[in-house]
């Protein structure tokens, strides 16, 4: 058998469109599919002599096309959305109009965001239809970042008010001391990660302007207390370390058109005693009320890196 197949597009732009900058996007869909990718004229080559890759180089590509015929960008996110969708050897898992039509715009030309594996899409889809959801899993599978970009949507297409964000503050294992600085500025270190995905989906600018106008609002867990939270989106992350106190009184706070989003990681409980931690008290005792949501994501959704997926297979086979 040759040891390469090819695929022709006689659209010039588009071949160039597919390959991205410095073929970059050639270079994301070698990783995925695990040989050698580049391009000679008019045509895209694959150097592999096994089937399962070539016809997953195939549909890779072919549904690359279908999507940038619809009008979406050949982004690296898009290719890897696609490849979740897809099996070992190319045949789709469901349909890729369904998939990828769960992902967030957000306004303001800030791009698409797409799920990367079916239990991210369907996090998404479930964000969009429950007033409190959960998201369950190991540490660099999106929940917090997917979480953010749909809270952002909903503020920036002004369809909530406001986005509040808070966490229990729990030091992982260690001590940080007395910190300095007003309120704002003693929990910003532990809001830090929610921090980091806005500013990873629109500028700096932009959420200083939201904050400087409350449409943002970041409030420690500990200062919810007697709080009505009307049309907003609320944020509550880490909350594997929240107790059980803490997690009733959250949930408790939601008012009218207000939509919860509960993030956490129940292997990684930082409290005292670990049997007393709220969220999973909560996914108990709410297990059978109707319209609460939970996405239970695993170490098949980690997307942050290949390493990361691997450490946290390791650690769940110890």
């Amino acid at each position: 058998m040759d040891a390469t197949v090819g695929i022709v597009l006689d659209d010039t732009s588009a071949l160039a469109e597919v390959c991205g900058a410095n073929d970059y996007n050639l270079r994301v869909m070698e990783r995925l599919v695990g040989s050698r990718i580049f391009c000679r004229g008019n045509e895209l080559f694959l150097e592999s002599d096994e089937e399962p890759a070539r016809s997953l180089f195939r549909s890779l590509v072919e549904r690359l096309l279908e999507s940038m015929a619809e009008g979406l960008p050949p982004t690296p996110d898009l290719i890897i959305a696609i490849y979740a969708d897809l099996t070992p050897e190319g045949e789709p898992r469901g349909s890729c109009g369904d998939f990828l039509d769960s992902c967030v715009q957000i306004p303001g030309g800030f791009g698409k965001v797409f799920p990367r594996s079916r239990s991210q899409a369907l996090y998404l889809k479930g964000l969009a239809s429950h007033d409190l959801s959960f998201a369950v899993g190991p540490a660099g599978t999106g929940k917090t970042y997917l979480a953010v970009a749909w809270a952002l949507r909903e503020l920036l297409t002004k369809s909530k008010r406001k986005l509040v964000l808070t966490r229990p503050v729990v030091e992982a294992g260690e001590s940080l001391g007395f910190l300095p600085g007003d309120l704002a500025q003693k929990i910003s270190p532990y809001l830090r990660p929610l921090y980091d995905s806005m500013e990873a989906l629109v500028p700096f600018e932009v959420v200083r302007r939201l904050e400087e106008s409350r449409a943002i609002e970041i409030a420690p867990l500990a200062y919810m207390r007697g709080r009505s939270l009307s049309n907003c989106v609320v944020i509550l992350d880490e909350a594997q370390n929240t107790t059980k106190e803490q997690m009733k009184m959250f949930l408790t706070r939601l008012g009218e058109n207000s939509r919860a989003v509960v993030t956490g990681d129940v292997t990684q409980i930082d409290l005292p005693r670990k049997g007393e931690s709220g969220l999973v008290h909560a996914l108990q005792v709410l297990s059978r009320v109707e319209d609460i949501f939970v996405c239970r994501l695993d170490s098949r959704d980690v997307v942050r890196s290949g390493l990361v997926r691997r450490i946290i297979e390791a650690y769940e086979s110890e």
